[in-house]
Order: C-alpha cells, then structure tokens, then sequence
C-alpha cells in the first residue's frame, strides 16, 4: 500500500479549492471579479470616504477610551486621531494603487524566466 506524502495531499487540496472558487463563481450572475474596481464612480468615492471617516472615527475612540482611562486627556486622543487618519490615509493609498481588491496586500511577482533566453532569479550563467 503506498502512502500518500505531503505534496500529494497538496495537489488535491489545491484541485478542491479552485474547483469550489470555480463553482462559486457560476452561481453568481456575471461571477465575482475581485482584481477590478467597481463598476460606478460613486461606489468608488463612498469607499473612500467610508474608509477615511471610519480610520479616524476608530483612533478618535481609542484615544478618547485611553485618556479616560488613563486620565492624560486630551493628549493620547490627538495622538490616535493622527495615527487614524495616516491609517485611512494608507487605506485610500491602497485603493488607488488597487490593492484593495485583491486578496491580501501583495501582488504576485514572476519568478521565472520572462522572455526566451532570460534565466530565473539566483541563476547565474
């Protein structure tokens, strides 16, 4: 009897996964495209408004629950306000950039040969 290894378990979980993406795409009319932005400018701009008010809404209530905790009112609340709004400010950042619609923050970087004759990275001729 062979025993299955690590890799193989992999390759059929991967199998499973894009199958189950796959099928949860046909079930949703016109399929779900997460790589591109949304299809109204004013769905864009309610997200980025969405974003800068709830960054700086969330470091205001820190700041405000630490300093009433703390009793060093009004400094912490400034301080969380600033760190707030760099957060939605990089949030928008983001956006922009189109990070924001992808899984995750990173995109992916080829790693291998991009045109004929060209070698891989750490591969020296």
């Amino acid at each position: 009897m062979r025993e299955r290894g690590p890799v193989d378990d992999l390759e059929k979980l991967d199998t499973r996964l894009r199958q189950a993406a796959e099928g949860a795409r046909q079930k949703v009319p016109g399929g779900l495209n997460h790589d591109r932005p949304p299809g109204s400018a004013l769905g864009l701009a309610l997200r980025v408004g969405v974003e800068l008010v709830s960054a700086l809404a969330v470091g205001l209530a820190i700041g405000w629950l630490l300093d009433a905790w703390l009793g060093t009112r009004p400094w912490l609340m400034l301080v969380f306000i600033l760190l707030g709004g760099a957060a939605g400010i990089l949030n928008v950042y983001r956006l922009a950039r189109g990070f924001g619609y992808a899984v995750g923050y990173r995109q992916d970087k080829p790693t291998g040969p991009q045109r004929p004759g060209d070698q891989g990275p750490g591969i020296e001729g």
